[in-house]
């Protein structure tokens, strides 16, 4: 006779299923209220992937003595001054709420919201190669920075690219703005970028 697996055993289910894909968006920084709700900080100025899902998934923190649940089941979240307040199925009052302190919070990436024209999530920017228009290596995409007003590309160049006449030379870095100014094209399939910028800038 068939039977119906426990809500308890679809959610074990599930928390084993940790996306491929699963991106870092966050960070529990402890309990709000009295009654099960909790703080993420976001990593981006713009929350859009914690709001966009529902199914949260965690690490707990470095260190940390006992774990935390591996799939949270998100019922509300809101923004409020910086953080983002959630409550989840699994989490009913405030000492488990604040168990959760320090776990980061993943989603996948495919459950971001799509990008606007002329948008992109920083993680889909990291790795791409950077030339300009010439067709010189500038570097790859270690990291981006927010400057508040626009972002600014972190690059690495190798040394051995960088100057191959120099065995001891050391990785070239560069910071270029991420604005229309100096960025022509963004490939994402191919994982290139194209800018107006010179090598000695």
């Amino acid at each position: 006779m068939a039977t119906t697996p426990s809500q308890a055993a679809v959610q074990a289910l599930e928390a084993l299923a940790f996306p491929a894909d699963a991106i870092e968006v966050g960070r529990i920084v402890g309990a709000w209220g009295i009654k099960g709700a909790f703080k993420v900080l976001p990593h981006a100025s713009d929350p859009q992937a914690l709001h966009a899902s529902r199914r949260w998934f965690l690490r707990p923190a470095e260190g940390r003595q006992h774990s935390v649940p591996a799939l949270l089941h998100v019922s509300q979240a809101r923004d409020q001054a910086g953080v983002v307040v959630a409550t989840a199925q699994e989490i009913d009052d405030r000492d488990a709420a604040e168990a959760l302190s320090g776990a980061g919070v993943f989603v996948s990436r495919t459950s971001f919201p799509s990008a606007g024209t002329d948008e992109y999530y920083w993680v889909d920017l990291l790795g791409a190669t950077v030339r300009n228009r010439e067709g010189v290596l500038l570097g790859v995409i270690e990291g981006l920075l927010d400057t508040g007003a626009h972002s600014v590309m972190r690059l690495s160049l190798p040394a051995d690219a960088a100057d191959t006449s120099s065995p001891g030379a050391e990785p070239v870095e560069r910071l270029i703005p991420f604005v229309a100014h100096y960025v022509d094209t963004v490939d994402l399939e191919r994982k290139q970028i194209t800018v107006d910028w010179q090598p000695d800038y």
